[in-house]
């Protein structure tokens, strides 16, 4: 199986980047599952299904959110009725939504989708560790699923990487988001599952994490500063991670940074 994951896709410039080049990605990568994380789609604070809808539409099997999930309040009702999107699992089980799914895909095969928030400098919720080993209970690799994808949406790398190590040869892939900075660490771990850090954003990279670079100076310079977020707007850069898995045993066999600079 090959997945292509595409990191934080930020407001429009970003969705943009995106549905113009999924066919450019799919001929360059041959993927069987193409994910993509929509958590600032929408003029960079969550999605909506119109946004979701576009990119589902355009060739994206399946998506991920992230802790602006709640942001925008149509997307409520479109976590529960679509299938191909998760939000995290480590949230109250009692809100819209699901934390893991079964995405399948065109050649028979069926790929198992979580989505976990951290806790580090981020809201309290369930351990990750806690709510993903509840999920992987009922499923084996190569057994009931061809192939697991976990993405980890936290800020401390630290946490990532220990969540990483906690699920190596459990799980195919275990690939980090939200920071929105491309990390240089895409790896196989030493018991078979693929993993980096932050598979960084797609979005405009001449900016602070895809925002104009004003309110956040601003807000760094005076910690009172009401200065508003607002996404940038130039050139896009396409960032995410290109993965390769053994259909013998569910584990990576490669893995890739992907960068395509428009």
């Amino acid at each position: 199986m090959k997945i292509v994951y595409l990191g934080d896709i930020v407001a429009r410039t970003g969705r943009e980047a995106v549905l113009a080049n999924v066919r450019f990605i799919k001929d360059t990568y041959k993927f069987d599952v193409l994910i993509a994380n929509v958590d600032n789609a929408a003029h960079g604070f969550g999605c909506t299904p119109k946004i979701c809808n576009m990119l589902l539409n355009a060739g994206v099997n399946a998506l991920v959110t992230g802790d602006h999930v709640w942001n925008q309040k149509e997307i409520l009702p479109f976590l529960d009725e679509n299938k191909r999107i998760v939000r995290p699992i480590n949230y109250a089980q009692n809100l819209p939504g699901c934390g893991a799914r079964e995405i399948p895909l065109d050649n028979g095969q069926k790929l198992l989708l979580i989505e976990a928030v951290g806790r580090v400098f981020m809201e309290d919720v369930v351990s990750p560790l806690v709510a993903v080993d509840d999920v992987l209970q009922k499923y084996s690799l190569t057994k009931n699923i061809n192939a697991i994808f976990i993405d980890i949406h936290a800020e401390a790398t630290a946490e990532k990487q220990a969540m990483a190590r906690y699920f190596d040869g459990k799980v195919s892939a275990i690939i980090g988001s939200h920071t929105h900075v491309p990390t240089n660490d895409a790896t196989i771990l030493p018991k078979g599952s693929a993993y980096q850090t932050d598979a960084g954003m797609c979005g405009d990279y001449n900016s602070v994490i895809g925002f104009e670079e004003n309110a956040p100076i601003d807000r760094l310079k005076d910690k009172n500063s009401s200065s508003r977020l607002e996404p940038a707007s130039g050139k896009a850069t396409i960032c995410g991670t290109f993965i390769e898995i053994d259909d013998k045993t569910g584990l990576a066999v490669n893995i890739e940074p992907i960068k395509i600079t428009l």
